[in-house]
Order: structure tokens, then sequence, then C-alpha cells
């Protein structure tokens, strides 16, 4: 039935679906995982890196994190040529807001212009949607820290914790059963560990396969946003019971 619908974008099924914004959300749903979850004092962000082939030179920089200002970092899953077109115009957009009223954006405002750009993928013709979803983290004066996710489709929302990509459902169901409201960062950290661990299609969690971001409040106050090395991340991988320790050479 879908065949007659699924050419354009811009053509709604008779039961209301647009097959292509949904063909899209299937591509992230192929990708490496990413998980988002709010803690009191802060934001925590883990993301899977998928490898392909032993043959691949391990990138220094960061696959799946992504500071987009000072105060707000988002994590990536899905197409990676269409997030860099967006990350870049969420950056610009930061910057002009900055320049013109000489503070901060505010997080939502920025996730909402973004979106809007998303959206306005799917409804003309000639366009593609973007193939990726976004878990966004920020910390605004006026609603202190956040957690927002935002799909193909231009639909956003504020989560308390998320997962996109790979095994979402399986990870969004157990992060359902296993989070509380006043989590400390710390204790955020370990549920995100451990929920990867149990839903990810590799058999060990290693620091090469994974990224961890952290957005915090610095003792001075001001925003900080910290990738996690890869040294610090096998500690905690140890520490939490989620890897075996390397054995003494």
């Amino acid at each position: 039935m879908s065949r007659r619908y699924d050419s354009r974008t811009t053509i709604f099924s008779p039961e209301g679906r647009l097959y292509q914004v949904e063909y899209a959300m299937e591509a992230i749903g192929n990708a490496g995982s990413a998980i988002g979850i709010l803690s009191k004092d802060g934001v925590v962000l883990v993301g899977e890196k998928k490898v392909t082939s032993k043959l691949l030179q391990t990138s220094t920089s960061t696959e799946k994190m992504y500071k987009i200002d000072d105060h707000i970092a988002c994590a990536v899953a899905g197409i990676m040529s269409d997030a860099n077109i967006l990350i870049n115009t969420a950056r610009v957009q930061a910057q002009r807001y900055t320049f013109s009223y000489q503070e901060p954006m505010p997080v939502e405002q920025l996730v909402q212009s973004l979106c809007d750009t998303k959206q306005g993928y799917t409804q003309f013709g000639g366009l593609r949607p973007f193939g990726v979803s976004f878990l966004f983290a920020g910390w605004d004066k006026n609603y202190g820290f956040q957690l927002y996710m935002s799909d193909p489709s231009g639909n956003y929302g504020g989560w308390k914790a998320a997962a996109i990509g790979a095994n979402n459902q399986a990870a969004q169901s157990m992060l359902k059963q296993d989070y509380k409201d006043d989590i400390s960062r710390e204790e955020a950290v370990q549920l995100a560990l451990k929920v990867l661990s149990k839903t990810m299609d590799s058999t060990s969690l290693t620091s090469d396969k994974l990224e961890l971001a952290e957005l915090f409040l610095s003792s001075s106050g001001k925003v900080k946003y910290e990738v996690c090395t890869p040294d610090a991340l096998t500690k905690m991988l140890v520490k939490y019971g989620v890897t075996q320790p390397p054995a003494e050479a």
C-alpha cells in the first residue's frame, strides 16, 4: 500500500502517514545509540561509537557529542553528514542571539528554531528529511538543566531520560524502570552505562566503543561541558562493574 505514497515527503497516505519521514526515523534505528539523563546537578550524555572495521583510524575528536555553545551540547544518532549541517546551523543561531542580546540563548528557543528547520524539509517538494535525531543537554537561567529530544519530523520534547538510535525502545523501558527524580550526576552516569551495556549489540563495553559527556555547573557557577577521557571512562566502567578490568601484562 505504501508504494504509491512514499515517493514524496509532501504526500499523505490515506491513513494520514508521511512515509518518507517514517523511513528517515528507520535510518536512525540502525545507528549507534545515545542516552541522555537529566540529574539534579547536571545532564549526562552517553553515546555508542560504531566501529565498522578494525582498519579504521579511531577519531581523536568526538563522533557522537558536540558542543553547540558554552551552555548547550548535543548527542547525535543517524547520518553524520546531515547532523553536521544542523549542528553548524545551531552554532550560528546561538552566536547570533548572543551577539544581539548579550546573553546566552535559552535552550528551548534554540531547539525550537532548529526543529523549525527540520520541519521545513518535510513540507516542500524536492527535499528529503534530515536522517538524524538529537539529544540536547543545556542550562539556562530560566529553567536550569534541561534535556530535549528531537527527530526528523521536527517534533521535540523535554525529557528526564531519553534514548535514541539502535534498541532505543529497550533502553527507554529500562530507563523508565530505574530513573529516580532526585538522581545525582554520578548515579545518572552509572544508570546510563548500565542501560547501554544491556542494550548495545556488542558483547563487552570498552572505552573505545563509548563516549561520555557531562554538562554541569562548576564551583564558580559557570556552565561546564566536559567530555570523559578514555582512561577515565575505562576506570568508570570497571568501577560500575559493566566491563572486565584489563588484564595485567
